[in-house]
């Protein structure tokens, strides 16, 4: 069973969630994000968007830029000035920042942010970010479980299709209560 578990005093190499968190974990890298995704390329423009400290803006822009989240680069109208800009790395958490804004809307604000994210294409609101499986359903916490890497592995090189001799630990029994 420790094998379907994660080490959660494992801070470092064993889990991508924490080392993510120590570059992007923090109110105002989410709200530069944000204003990223939003057109705002300017250190000014970034204090002046989301009223944030000159000294806090500069140590998180440092920090996403170190992280290859953003890059640093003079301006092509005006070598004076500086543009950060999202790299494809920052960009790939485009889903990561509608998410929760999408939890924010359903479980905080109640109300749906304006202006709403839609289709270019079609110019309809997008659906709600979802775990998907291989197969495109979408998938809820009754439908998750964990299984160990190595039997994952070992499981996929004998090329066999069943997998139901797989040990598996349900999210959902994770979630239930303990007798006691």
């Amino acid at each position: 069973m420790d094998k379907l578990h994660e080490n959660l005093a494992d801070l470092g190499t064993g889990c991508s969630l924490p080392i993510s968190l120590e570059v992007i974990g923090e109110r105002w890298c989410f709200m530069i994000l944000r204003a990223s995704f939003n057109g705002v390329k300017h250190f000014e423009d970034f204090l002046s968007e989301i009223g944030i400290a000159r000294n806090i803006l500069a140590n998180r822009l440092t920090r996403l830029v170190e992280a290859g989240i953003m890059s640093r680069r003079p301006c092509d109208h005006d070598k004076r000035k500086v543009e950060y800009r999202l790299t494809d790395k920052g960009a790939d958490l485009l889903p990561t920042i509608v998410s929760i804004r999408q939890w924010g809307e359903k479980w905080e604000t109640g109300v749906p942010s304006n202006p709403v994210l839609a289709d270019a294409k079609d110019r309809q609101p997008i659906n709600a970010i979802s775990i998907r499986a291989h197969d495109d359903r979408v998938l809820g916490l009754e439908d998750l479980c964990w299984i160990d890497e190595d039997e994952m592995r070992d499981h996929a090189s004998n090329a066999s299709s069943d997998r139901q001799d797989l040990n598996v630990r349900h999210l959902k029994e994770i979630n239930e209560p303990t007798a006691a």
